[in-house]
């Protein structure tokens, strides 16, 4: 089996959609891939002087950390830092990027696959060195995702589709998924693709998507903006129905306009 690690960016992923996510999901979907978890790190900024001041605050963190732990994960803390600007506003800093990138190309020494936590294209070079020394490296992330990390990586997991990970909301009637919109026409159809489980491979297939069963804030969806969120491979929140000519989606919603 693969000896594996995995580096979570948690401030990228949670800011970036990832709100709610199941970190104990992620380490079954890097187990799927056919390795053994050696390494499990969280890098989190951490608020040392607001804890000492407000103790809510404090509990909440911690049980939160408690709760990271408890998913198998081990915790990097970046201290948040106040600087104090000319006009006299306050800029916060705890940017773990550094940190991450370092511990990577240290611990990777023994593994043969890295999952990187995070959509930010500075981790580009280190996908790149990882790769160098033979490594596998995957990444998993939600939105704002830099389009040249997902093409570097080996695999790119766009977490919103991921099983599991992100819960959705119970409906009285039907159940609700999530997927990708590909392959739109200009006569208003499109197909939408599903991860049916954490193998590479494991893909639905195409779900027809009628624009009239779309909906985005609320309002119908143009053509022109149909055409265009395919091309960004928007993620697509719908029930399945069974049609004559096969599975379609309805009560469709953008879920998230670019994957």
């Amino acid at each position: 089996m693969l000896k594996a690690g995995i580096f979570i960016d948690m401030e990228n992923l949670v800011i970036n959609g990832g709100w709610g996510m199941r970190l104990g999901v992620i380490r079954e979907l890097v187990e799927t891939q056919g390795t053994i978890i050696l390494r499990a790190n969280a890098y989190m900024a951490v608020d040392t002087n607001r804890e000492r001041r407000d103790s809510e605050y404090r509990e909440k963190s911690e049980k939160y950390r408690d709760r990271i732990r408890m998913a198998g994960f081990h915790i990097v803390e970046k201290e948040i830092k106040r600087y104090r600007n000319e006009d006299g506003t306050e800029t916060v800093k705890a940017n773990a990027d550094l940190d991450m990138a370092v511990d990577a190309l240290l611990q990777a020494e023994n593994l043969d696959y890295i999952m990187i936590g995070s959509g930010d294209g500075d981790f580009l070079r280190l996908v790149r060195a990882l790769q160098n020394k033979g490594k596998r490296v995957d990444a998993l992330a939600f939105t704002n995702v830099s389009s040249e990390l997902k093409r570097e990586v080996d695999y790119y997991f766009p977490g919103s589709i991921v099983p599991g990970i992100l819960s959705i909301p119970d409906n009285a009637k039907n159940q609700k998924f999530r997927g990708i919109l590909q392959n739109a026409q200009d006569k208003g159809f499109g197909f939408l693709s599903t991860r049916t489980g954490f193998k590479v491979t494991d893909i639905g297939a195409g779900i027809f998507c009628h624009i009239s069963s779309l909906r985005e804030n609320g309002e119908p969806v143009s053509n022109e903006r149909f055409l265009e969120l395919s091309r960004r491979s928007a993620i697509i929140e719908f029930e399945k129905v069974n049609a004559p000519k096969g599975v379609q989606a309805e009560n469709a919603v953008v879920y998230q306009s670019s994957s």
